[in-house]
């Protein structure tokens, strides 16, 4: 068996006045998924379950980011997220703080047989 990469959808999220890497993230995720819906597995006969969906996202400070709230949103298949130092800390011109965006890439594989 192996792994073969069937779908990758892309997405941007923004916390824009908590600073919350999480909450970005989480909206870049939802971003990437929420414009398709896909039925890949069904077309393969597999289950929903059988995806393997590797969630890598970007943020400026990836020790800030809940990878287990990061992989709630997905609605079924089995989940790795992967947090890396990307995305943009954008200052704000009046006094402080920041908003924060976070990029999401979610790839779905599924463990298929190599053709002969």
């Amino acid at each position: 068996m192996a792994l073969k990469r069937m779908v990758m959808e892309i997405g941007m999220g923004t916390d824009l006045r908590g600073e919350d890497y999480t909450k970005a993230a989480v909206r870049a995720l939802k971003d990437a998924l929420w414009h398709n819906s896909l039925n890949i597995a069904d077309a393969l006969g597999l289950p929903k379950e059988a995806m393997i969906v590797e969630v890598t996202i970007g943020v400026a400070k990836p020790d800030q980011v809940n990878k287990e709230e990061v992989a709630a949103v997905l609605p079924y298949g089995q989940a790795k997220v992967i947090v890396e130092e990307g995305g943009l800390d954008i200052p704000k011109n009046y006094g402080g703080g920041l908003t924060v965006m976070a990029n999401a890439v979610a790839t779905v594989f599924f463990d298929l047989e190599e053709a002969a």
